[in-house]
């Protein structure tokens, strides 16, 4: 916590850079962004594996193109674990978190042309300004205008778009898992809802939709293609839903229980046959004549490995103690060993996509393995939302698309302190969460019943 907290401190002193809209509006706790004579409900940051739920002012508006939307659904993300573990910089105590919401327009700003009061809308996970040359270009998650955060750009060579909930490098917006949220540039950031979707479909696409299907669509993934997905949370259940869209000929999943018999309960019943799982808790790692990661996938490949793997975890779960030491000491940020299972197991001239979330830093990459057998690295960055989420919105209203595959549990605002750890535990078989609040619709038809913590 105090690293964070003093990287925090540190960008407060240097200053960011120009900014388009008001940033670093992390909570509504000053006069000028929150009412303090009206309380709201928000789950807040408050330290490594320290959350909590309390009470808040309300947000306001503060600039002219916000909408203020009362929450109707939200939902935590495995990348908000990173947050919880203390892994992402620049978190302060008091930040409300969550990136993933939609609701109710109660409120709009003076120049918001397209959203209306009353009205139900999913909003984008980044904050775009809709002008820039990424965004016009259909690139929202690399907008050039809405994160000014200085010590992003020296870290990654140059900024990405602001994202709500997601800490001060990422522009410090107060997020969603929260009774209200204040929205900026919500003309191009929501998305409204069909009558004939629910929120409990329509939620989805603020991130984990569109992420999952730019992961497929990024890395490049063919007719006939065998697939490794490593990560069998909501990313990679839904990663391995898109392949076979595209006709892969085979989808291995990389994990451990309860997550692998959870995929294997929800796998499409016809393509049977194309899914295989592996445990890897019930293998070696590293340099070793025992059965590992790398020699399953060839195994499963006839030898050769598969065309083409996606990282859907991370890069913050260190198996070995080397790795562990490092992070620990901040040698590194992130751990190469999933990056290297992937490099080392596609087979040559294969590719290999990361999706999951790295921060900064790795050690020990295997770079060799990368030149000599040509293996095509891609970082799917994050997913540039406004680029799909029409055409997923569409494919839920067709029938093609059920995002409710994914939901394991239906729980309450007031007990996500509690969800933060039972998530991370993966307690109860824990998969992907609805999370309602008091203006909440009545529960879609066949969504799971309310699961409550005492």
């Amino acid at each position: 916590m105090a690293t964070s907290q003093l990287a925090y401190g540190v960008e407060k002193i240097v200053g960011n850079g120009p900014e388009q809209i008001k940033q670093d509006v992390s909570n509504y706790n000053s006069p000028e962004t929150g009412d303090s004579s009206q309380l709201m409900k928000a789950l807040v940051w408050e330290g490594s594996k320290k959350v909590k739920v309390v009470e808040v002012p309300k947000p306001k508006i503060i600039e002219p193109t916000d909408v203020i939307l009362k929450v109707t659904g939200s939902t935590i993300c495995g990348s908000d674990l990173h947050l919880f573990h203390g892994a992402v910089m620049q978190m302060n105590k008091g930040d409300i978190l969550g990136h993933e919401f939609c609701g109710i327009v109660e409120q709009v700003g003076p120049e918001v042309k397209k959203a209306q009061i009353g009205k139900r809308y999913v909003v984008s996970f980044q904050i775009a300004c809709g002008d820039c040359f990424f965004c016009k270009n259909k690139l929202s998650s690399q907008c050039e205008t809405t994160n000014s955060n200085t010590q992003t750009k020296a870290m990654y060579g140059g900024r990405t778009a602001g994202i709500f909930g997601y800490s001060h490098l990422t522009g410090g917006f107060a997020g969603g898992q929260a009774e209200y949220v204040r929205v900026p540039l919500a003309d191009v950031n929501m998305l409204e809802i069909p009558d004939d979707v629910p929120d409990e479909k329509a939620l989805f696409l603020s991130d984990v939709l569109p992420t999952s299907y730019n992961a497929v669509k990024d890395t490049a993934v063919y007719p006939g293609d065998t697939l490794a997905i490593f990560g069998a949370g909501p990313i990679g259940q839904m990663v391995g839903v898109y392949a076979l869209w595209e006709g892969v000929s085979k989808v291995i999943f990389v994990d451990t229980e309860p997550r692998l018999s959870f995929i294997k309960s929800r796998w499409p019943a016809e393509h049977a046959d194309k899914l295989h799982l592996i445990d890897f808790k019930k293998l070696s790692f590293g340099i070793t004549n025992k059965e590992t990661v790398v020699s399953k996938l060839k195994e499963l490949t006839g030898g050769r490995g598969p065309d083409v793997a996606i990282d859907c975890a991370a890069g913050e779960y260190a198996k070995g103690w080397l790795h562990w030491l490092e992070m620990q000491v901040g040698a590194e940020t992130d751990t190469s060993e999933i990056i290297n299972e992937m490099v080392e197991g596609v087979r040559n001239y294969g590719r290999v996509g990361l999706t999951g979330v790295y921060v900064g830093y790795t050690n020990h990459f295997n770079v060799g393995s990368l030149m000599q057998r040509g293996i095509r690295l891609i970082g799917n960055g994050q997913a540039p939302v406004h680029k799909y989420w029409e055409e997923l919105l569409q494919k839920i209203r067709d029938g093609t698309l059920d995002p409710t595959v994914m939901v394991s549990h239906r729980v309450r605002l007031e007990d996500m302190d509690k969800i933060y750890h039972k998530f991370d535990a993966k307690e109860d078989s824990m998969q992907k969460v609805y999370v309602e609040t008091k203006f909440s619709l009545p529960r879609a038809q066949g969504t799971p019943e309310l699961t409550t913590y005492e």
